[in-house]
């Protein structure tokens, strides 16, 4: 089942929002901001089934960690850590909050 990115965002009531704790001008949200993703998930929306099965992971998540795979010269396993110390790499990739 396919799990589009959210255009629409609504604040989390008790949580913080994760864009309010960085640094807007650094170079990864700048890119972030300047990626027409909305045609990244045209064109790998023909890819998944709408069957009812669970749900996908969304296109921008799985695209951005591509992107950040190849910007960064990591491996799997390095992006996968990083993902979890720098909280630049979800910002990148849509996340609103720290999850």
């Amino acid at each position: 089942m396919l799990r589009r990115s959210s255009a629409i965002y609504q604040l989390n009531l008790f949580g913080t929002d994760l864009l309010m704790q960085l640094d807007v001008s650094d170079p990864l949200l700048k890119l972030a901001v300047a990626i027409p993703w909305q045609e990244f998930d045209e064109a790998f929306s023909i890819h998944y089934t709408k069957s009812t099965v669970a749900p996908s992971k969304a296109i921008r998540l799985l695209a951005g960690l591509l992107i950040l795979k190849q910007l960064e010269n990591l491996s799997d396993e390095s992006v996968v850590l990083q993902w979890n110390r720098n909280p630049y790499y979800p910002a990148f990739c849509g996340m609103k909050e720290v999850q």
